[in-house]
Protein backbone atom coordinates (compact mmCIF):
# COMPACT_ATOMS: atom_id res chain seq x y z
CA UNK A 1 0.00 0.00 0.00
CA UNK A 2 1.35 3.34 -1.08
CA UNK A 3 1.48 6.22 1.34
CA UNK A 4 -0.11 9.58 0.35
CA UNK A 5 2.32 12.36 -0.27
CA UNK A 6 2.05 15.27 2.15
CA UNK A 7 1.74 18.74 0.67
CA UNK A 8 4.18 21.11 2.24
CA UNK A 9 2.72 23.75 4.54
CA UNK A 10 4.70 26.48 2.78
CA UNK A 11 2.75 25.77 -0.41
CA UNK A 12 -0.73 25.79 1.28
CA UNK A 13 -0.20 28.99 3.29
CA UNK A 14 -0.26 31.37 0.28
CA UNK A 15 -3.40 29.64 -0.96
CA UNK A 16 -5.21 30.37 2.33
CA UNK A 17 -4.12 34.01 2.23
CA UNK A 18 -5.35 34.30 -1.37
CA UNK A 19 -8.74 32.78 -0.51
CA UNK A 20 -9.13 35.08 2.49
CA UNK A 21 -8.37 38.10 0.34
CA UNK A 22 -10.93 37.01 -2.24
CA UNK A 23 -13.57 36.58 0.44
CA UNK A 24 -12.75 40.03 1.83
CA UNK A 25 -13.14 41.52 -1.63
CA UNK A 26 -16.42 39.73 -2.16
CA UNK A 27 -17.95 41.23 1.00
CA UNK A 28 -19.57 44.62 0.10
CA UNK A 29 -18.31 47.73 1.83
CA UNK A 30 -20.54 49.18 4.53
CA UNK A 31 -21.34 52.86 3.80
CA UNK A 32 -20.86 55.47 6.50
CA UNK A 33 -24.03 57.49 7.30
CA UNK A 34 -24.83 60.28 9.76
CA UNK A 35 -27.69 59.50 12.12
CA UNK A 36 -29.79 61.38 14.67
CA UNK A 37 -32.25 60.25 17.28
CA UNK A 38 -35.90 61.10 16.78
CA UNK A 39 -36.80 64.13 18.92
CA UNK A 40 -40.06 65.40 20.31
CA UNK A 41 -40.95 69.04 20.84
CA UNK A 42 -43.85 71.46 20.85
CA UNK A 43 -44.32 72.71 17.29
CA UNK A 44 -45.98 76.08 16.76
CA UNK A 45 -48.05 76.52 13.60
CA UNK A 46 -48.28 80.15 12.52
CA UNK A 47 -49.86 82.07 9.69
CA UNK A 48 -48.33 85.19 8.12
CA UNK A 49 -50.42 88.13 6.95
CA UNK A 50 -50.11 91.80 6.05
CA UNK A 51 -51.60 94.06 8.69
CA UNK A 52 -52.07 97.73 9.38
CA UNK A 53 -51.59 99.34 12.76
CA UNK A 54 -54.03 101.89 14.12
CA UNK A 55 -54.50 103.62 17.44
CA UNK A 56 -56.80 102.05 19.99
CA UNK A 57 -58.61 105.42 20.19
CA UNK A 58 -58.50 108.30 17.71
CA UNK A 59 -60.52 111.41 18.51
CA UNK A 60 -60.93 114.58 16.48
CA UNK A 61 -60.99 117.74 18.61
CA UNK A 62 -63.65 120.19 17.42
CA UNK A 63 -65.25 123.29 18.88
CA UNK A 64 -68.75 122.84 20.31
CA UNK A 65 -69.56 126.56 20.51
CA UNK A 66 -68.83 129.45 18.19
CA UNK A 67 -66.26 132.10 19.05
CA UNK A 68 -62.82 133.47 18.46
CA UNK A 69 -59.88 131.38 19.60
CA UNK A 70 -58.03 133.14 22.41
CA UNK A 71 -55.26 130.73 23.44
CA UNK A 72 -53.72 127.29 22.89
CA UNK A 73 -52.40 125.49 25.96
CA UNK A 74 -50.66 122.36 24.72
CA UNK A 75 -47.40 121.37 23.06
CA UNK A 76 -47.81 119.89 19.61
CA UNK A 77 -46.99 116.18 19.53
CA UNK A 78 -46.89 116.03 23.32
CA UNK A 79 -48.77 113.88 25.77
CA UNK A 80 -52.06 115.11 27.18
CA UNK A 81 -54.21 113.72 29.98
CA UNK A 82 -57.93 113.35 30.09
CA UNK A 83 -59.71 116.72 30.69
CA UNK A 84 -56.54 118.77 30.11
CA UNK A 85 -57.44 122.19 28.61
CA UNK A 86 -56.29 122.48 25.00
CA UNK A 87 -58.00 125.54 23.47
CA UNK A 88 -59.71 128.61 24.96
CA UNK A 89 -62.55 130.35 23.09
CA UNK A 90 -63.59 133.90 24.01
CA UNK A 91 -66.22 133.33 26.75
CA UNK A 92 -67.66 136.86 27.08
CA UNK A 93 -71.01 136.28 25.39
CA UNK A 94 -71.49 132.95 27.15
CA UNK A 95 -70.80 134.51 30.55
CA UNK A 96 -73.42 137.15 29.76
CA UNK A 97 -75.94 134.43 28.93
CA UNK A 98 -75.21 132.73 32.22
CA UNK A 99 -75.77 135.94 34.18
CA UNK A 100 -78.98 136.62 32.30
CA UNK A 101 -80.23 133.09 32.99
CA UNK A 102 -79.40 133.48 36.68
CA UNK A 103 -81.36 136.74 36.88
CA UNK A 104 -84.35 135.23 35.14
CA UNK A 105 -84.24 132.23 37.49
CA UNK A 106 -84.10 134.51 40.51
CA UNK A 107 -87.10 136.47 39.21
CA UNK A 108 -89.11 133.29 38.55
CA UNK A 109 -88.29 131.93 42.00
CA UNK A 110 -89.62 135.15 43.56
CA UNK A 111 -92.83 134.95 41.53
CA UNK A 112 -93.28 131.32 42.45
CA UNK A 113 -92.90 132.16 46.13
CA UNK A 114 -95.54 134.93 45.86
CA UNK A 115 -97.94 132.62 44.01
CA UNK A 116 -97.51 129.99 46.72
CA UNK A 117 -98.30 132.55 49.43
CA UNK A 118 -101.43 133.61 47.52
CA UNK A 119 -102.68 130.00 47.52
CA UNK A 120 -101.91 129.66 51.23
CA UNK A 121 -103.81 132.89 51.94
CA UNK A 122 -106.88 132.11 49.83
CA UNK A 123 -107.33 128.50 50.98
CA UNK A 124 -108.68 129.34 54.50
CA UNK A 125 -110.78 132.18 53.08
CA UNK A 126 -112.38 129.77 50.63
CA UNK A 127 -113.24 127.40 53.47
CA UNK A 128 -114.93 130.30 55.29
CA UNK A 129 -116.84 131.26 52.11
CA UNK A 130 -114.92 134.55 52.08
CA UNK A 131 -113.33 133.78 48.67
CA UNK A 132 -114.79 132.22 45.56
CA UNK A 133 -113.77 128.96 43.93
CA UNK A 134 -112.60 130.94 40.90
CA UNK A 135 -110.21 133.03 42.98
CA UNK A 136 -108.70 129.91 44.52
CA UNK A 137 -108.37 128.16 41.15
CA UNK A 138 -106.66 131.18 39.63
CA UNK A 139 -104.22 131.31 42.53
CA UNK A 140 -103.39 127.62 42.22
CA UNK A 141 -102.88 127.92 38.46
CA UNK A 142 -100.66 130.96 38.95
CA UNK A 143 -98.57 129.01 41.48
CA UNK A 144 -98.16 126.02 39.18
CA UNK A 145 -97.27 128.31 36.26
CA UNK A 146 -94.66 130.04 38.40
CA UNK A 147 -93.11 126.70 39.37
CA UNK A 148 -92.96 125.73 35.69
CA UNK A 149 -91.22 129.02 34.92
CA UNK A 150 -88.68 128.24 37.61
CA UNK A 151 -87.96 124.86 36.00
CA UNK A 152 -87.59 126.46 32.57
CA UNK A 153 -85.26 129.13 33.90
CA UNK A 154 -83.17 126.49 35.66
CA UNK A 155 -82.88 124.58 32.39
CA UNK A 156 -81.85 127.77 30.57
CA UNK A 157 -79.21 128.40 33.23
CA UNK A 158 -77.88 124.84 32.91
CA UNK A 159 -77.68 125.23 29.13
CA UNK A 160 -75.90 128.56 29.43
CA UNK A 161 -73.38 127.17 31.92
CA UNK A 162 -72.81 124.15 29.68
CA UNK A 163 -72.09 126.37 26.68
CA UNK A 164 -69.77 128.45 28.84
CA UNK A 165 -67.85 125.28 29.81
CA UNK A 166 -67.46 124.47 26.10
CA UNK A 167 -65.37 127.61 25.65
CA UNK A 168 -62.54 125.59 27.20
CA UNK A 169 -61.87 122.70 24.81
CA UNK A 170 -60.51 119.75 26.82
CA UNK A 171 -58.88 116.46 25.88
CA UNK A 172 -61.42 113.60 25.89
CA UNK A 173 -58.77 110.96 26.60
CA UNK A 174 -55.20 110.35 27.67
CA UNK A 175 -52.87 110.15 24.69
CA UNK A 176 -50.73 112.15 22.29
CA UNK A 177 -51.95 115.21 20.44
CA UNK A 178 -51.26 116.17 16.85
CA UNK A 179 -50.26 119.57 15.53
CA UNK A 180 -52.87 122.31 15.75
CA UNK A 181 -54.95 123.01 12.64
CA UNK A 182 -56.02 126.55 13.60
CA UNK A 183 -54.31 129.69 14.86
CA UNK A 184 -55.18 132.12 17.62
CA UNK A 185 -57.84 134.58 16.47
CA UNK A 186 -59.59 132.08 14.19
CA UNK A 187 -63.38 132.00 14.35
CA UNK A 188 -64.31 128.41 15.22
CA UNK A 189 -67.66 126.80 15.73
CA UNK A 190 -69.71 123.62 15.86
CA UNK A 191 -70.31 123.50 12.11
CA UNK A 192 -68.22 120.31 11.84
CA UNK A 193 -65.61 121.96 9.64
CA UNK A 194 -63.54 123.47 12.43
CA UNK A 195 -61.09 120.65 13.19
CA UNK A 196 -58.75 121.90 15.89
CA UNK A 197 -56.47 118.87 16.48
CA UNK A 198 -56.56 115.11 16.98
CA UNK A 199 -55.67 112.99 20.02
CA UNK A 200 -54.65 109.35 19.72
CA UNK A 201 -54.24 106.76 22.44
CA UNK A 202 -51.09 105.00 21.22
CA UNK A 203 -49.87 103.21 24.36
CA UNK A 204 -52.18 100.44 23.12
CA UNK A 205 -52.57 99.82 19.39
CA UNK A 206 -54.75 97.65 17.21
CA UNK A 207 -53.59 95.72 14.15
CA UNK A 208 -56.08 94.78 11.44
CA UNK A 209 -55.37 91.97 8.97
CA UNK A 210 -57.15 89.48 6.72
CA UNK A 211 -57.20 85.71 7.23
CA UNK A 212 -58.06 83.04 4.71
CA UNK A 213 -61.02 80.78 5.26
CA UNK A 214 -58.65 77.78 5.18
CA UNK A 215 -56.66 79.07 8.15
CA UNK A 216 -59.90 79.69 9.96
CA UNK A 217 -61.01 76.09 9.39
CA UNK A 218 -57.67 74.80 10.65
CA UNK A 219 -58.04 76.79 13.84
CA UNK A 220 -61.59 75.51 14.27
CA UNK A 221 -60.32 71.93 14.03
CA UNK A 222 -58.25 72.62 17.14
CA UNK A 223 -61.22 74.27 18.88
CA UNK A 224 -59.62 77.70 18.61
CA UNK A 225 -62.26 80.42 18.39
CA UNK A 226 -60.58 83.64 17.31
CA UNK A 227 -61.65 86.57 19.44
CA UNK A 228 -62.36 84.42 22.51
CA UNK A 229 -59.95 83.37 25.23
CA UNK A 230 -59.92 79.79 26.48
CA UNK A 231 -58.32 79.35 29.91
CA UNK A 232 -58.39 75.54 29.58
CA UNK A 233 -55.78 75.67 26.79
CA UNK A 234 -52.07 75.97 27.58
CA UNK A 235 -51.60 78.52 24.78
CA UNK A 236 -53.54 81.37 23.23
CA UNK A 237 -53.67 82.61 19.59
CA UNK A 238 -50.98 85.25 20.13
CA UNK A 239 -49.94 87.81 17.52
CA UNK A 240 -46.46 89.17 16.82
CA UNK A 241 -45.64 91.99 14.40
CA UNK A 242 -42.49 93.35 12.80
CA UNK A 243 -41.05 96.84 13.13
CA UNK A 244 -40.02 99.11 10.28
CA UNK A 245 -36.51 97.59 10.27
CA UNK A 246 -37.98 94.06 9.91
CA UNK A 247 -37.07 93.10 13.48
CA UNK A 248 -39.70 91.37 15.59
CA UNK A 249 -41.58 93.50 18.10
CA UNK A 250 -40.92 91.97 21.55
CA UNK A 251 -44.44 92.30 22.96
CA UNK A 252 -47.24 89.99 21.85
CA UNK A 253 -50.90 90.73 21.30
CA UNK A 254 -54.13 88.78 21.52
CA UNK A 255 -56.87 88.52 18.90
CA UNK A 256 -59.94 90.24 20.33
CA UNK A 257 -62.23 90.29 17.29
CA UNK A 258 -62.92 88.22 14.18
CA UNK A 259 -65.43 89.21 11.52
CA UNK A 260 -68.38 86.78 11.49
CA UNK A 261 -68.59 86.72 7.69
CA UNK A 262 -66.22 86.13 4.77
CA UNK A 263 -65.71 88.67 2.00
CA UNK A 264 -67.04 86.84 -1.11
CA UNK A 265 -64.68 88.78 -3.42
CA UNK A 266 -61.43 87.91 -1.63
CA UNK A 267 -62.36 84.79 0.35
CA UNK A 268 -60.94 86.37 3.51
CA UNK A 269 -62.35 87.83 6.69
CA UNK A 270 -61.14 90.60 8.96
CA UNK A 271 -59.30 89.93 12.22
CA UNK A 272 -58.20 92.45 14.86
CA UNK A 273 -55.58 92.10 17.58
CA UNK A 274 -54.63 94.39 20.43
CA UNK A 275 -50.98 95.00 21.37
CA UNK A 276 -49.38 96.99 24.18
CA UNK A 277 -47.23 99.87 22.93
CA UNK A 278 -45.70 101.57 26.00
CA UNK A 279 -42.59 102.83 24.19
CA UNK A 280 -44.53 103.96 21.07
CA UNK A 281 -42.43 101.85 18.69
CA UNK A 282 -45.56 100.96 16.73
CA UNK A 283 -46.91 103.96 14.88
CA UNK A 284 -50.57 104.16 13.82
CA UNK A 285 -50.99 103.97 10.07
CA UNK A 286 -47.94 101.83 9.30
CA UNK A 287 -48.11 98.47 7.55
CA UNK A 288 -46.55 95.44 9.19
CA UNK A 289 -46.10 91.69 8.81
CA UNK A 290 -48.32 89.79 11.24
CA UNK A 291 -47.65 86.31 12.60
CA UNK A 292 -50.62 84.60 14.23
CA UNK A 293 -50.23 81.45 16.31
CA UNK A 294 -52.85 79.11 14.85
CA UNK A 295 -51.99 75.82 16.54
CA UNK A 296 -49.47 74.04 18.76
CA UNK A 297 -48.64 70.38 18.14
CA UNK A 298 -47.59 69.35 21.61
CA UNK A 299 -44.88 66.69 22.03
CA UNK A 300 -44.74 66.07 18.27
CA UNK A 301 -42.14 63.92 16.46
CA UNK A 302 -39.84 66.23 14.48
CA UNK A 303 -37.19 65.23 11.91
CA UNK A 304 -34.87 67.32 9.70
CA UNK A 305 -36.38 68.20 6.34
CA UNK A 306 -33.26 66.98 4.50
CA UNK A 307 -33.71 63.44 5.89
CA UNK A 308 -37.11 62.95 4.21
CA UNK A 309 -37.31 61.77 0.61
CA UNK A 310 -40.33 61.75 -1.69
CA UNK A 311 -41.26 59.13 -4.27
CA UNK A 312 -44.46 57.91 -5.89
CA UNK A 313 -45.34 55.81 -2.85
CA UNK A 314 -45.07 58.83 -0.59
CA UNK A 315 -42.54 60.27 1.86
CA UNK A 316 -39.99 57.93 3.40
CA UNK A 317 -36.94 57.97 5.62
CA UNK A 318 -34.17 55.50 6.41
CA UNK A 319 -34.17 54.13 9.95
CA UNK A 320 -31.11 52.32 11.33
CA UNK A 321 -31.98 49.25 13.38
CA UNK A 322 -29.93 48.04 16.34
CA UNK A 323 -28.05 45.59 14.11
CA UNK A 324 -26.93 48.56 11.90
CA UNK A 325 -29.27 47.55 9.07
CA UNK A 326 -30.98 50.34 7.09
CA UNK A 327 -34.78 50.09 6.93
CA UNK A 328 -36.86 52.13 4.50
CA UNK A 329 -39.79 53.57 6.46
CA UNK A 330 -42.78 55.33 4.88
CA UNK A 331 -44.16 58.27 6.88
CA UNK A 332 -47.29 60.30 7.30
CA UNK A 333 -45.95 63.85 7.49
CA UNK A 334 -47.52 66.95 8.94
CA UNK A 335 -46.65 70.65 8.77
CA UNK A 336 -43.23 71.82 7.61
CA UNK A 337 -41.47 74.45 9.69
CA UNK A 338 -38.31 76.00 8.27
CA UNK A 339 -35.88 73.02 8.12
CA UNK A 340 -38.00 70.52 10.06
CA UNK A 341 -40.97 68.28 9.33
CA UNK A 342 -43.58 67.00 11.77
CA UNK A 343 -44.15 63.24 11.48
CA UNK A 344 -47.71 62.26 12.29
CA UNK A 345 -47.18 58.50 11.92
CA UNK A 346 -44.32 56.10 11.14
CA UNK A 347 -41.64 56.85 13.73
CA UNK A 348 -41.28 56.04 17.41
CA UNK A 349 -39.22 57.41 20.26
CA UNK A 350 -35.44 56.76 20.39
CA UNK A 351 -35.25 55.52 16.79
CA UNK A 352 -32.21 56.54 14.78
CA UNK A 353 -32.75 58.11 11.38
CA UNK A 354 -30.27 58.80 8.56
CA UNK A 355 -29.77 62.49 7.93
CA UNK A 356 -26.77 62.30 5.56
CA UNK A 357 -25.55 59.58 3.22
CA UNK A 358 -28.94 58.00 2.55
CA UNK A 359 -28.54 58.35 -1.24
CA UNK A 360 -26.25 55.27 -1.25
CA UNK A 361 -28.59 53.11 0.77
CA UNK A 362 -30.93 50.34 -0.20
CA UNK A 363 -33.32 48.57 2.18
CA UNK A 364 -31.57 45.87 4.21
CA UNK A 365 -28.06 47.25 3.72
CA UNK A 366 -25.68 47.18 6.68
CA UNK A 367 -24.13 50.58 7.44
CA UNK A 368 -21.63 52.25 9.72
CA UNK A 369 -23.71 54.83 11.65
CA UNK A 370 -22.05 57.89 13.13
CA UNK A 371 -23.76 60.49 15.28
CA UNK A 372 -24.35 63.96 13.91
CA UNK A 373 -21.78 66.34 15.35
CA UNK A 374 -18.92 63.86 15.27
CA UNK A 375 -16.55 65.89 13.10
CA UNK A 376 -14.12 63.07 12.41
CA UNK A 377 -16.86 60.72 11.33
CA UNK A 378 -18.42 63.42 9.16
CA UNK A 379 -15.11 63.86 7.33
CA UNK A 380 -15.07 60.13 6.63
CA UNK A 381 -18.64 60.42 5.35
CA UNK A 382 -17.70 63.25 2.99
CA UNK A 383 -14.81 61.24 1.55
CA UNK A 384 -17.15 58.28 1.02
CA UNK A 385 -19.75 60.48 -0.67
CA UNK A 386 -17.15 62.01 -3.03
CA UNK A 387 -15.93 58.63 -4.36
Amino acid sequence: MKRKKKIPVLILLPLFVLLAACRKKAEPERPVVTVEKVSREDVKITGEYVGRIRAASHVEIRARVEGYLESITFEEGGKVNRNDPLFHINPAQYKARVEKAKAQLKKDIAQAAKAKRDVERLSPLYEQNAASQLDLDNAIAASENAEANVAMSQADLDQAELELSYTVVRSPLCGYISKRYVDIGTLVGPSGKSLLATVVKSDTVLVDFKMTALDYLRSQQRNVELGRQDSSRSWQPAVTVTLADNTEYPLKGIVDFADPQVDPQTGTFGVRAELPNPSRKLLPGQFTRVKLLLDVHEHAVVVPRKAVSIEKGGAFIYVIRRDSVAEKRFLQTGPELENSVVVERGLGDNEQIVVEGYHKLTPGMRVIPVKAGDEQAIEILKKEMNR
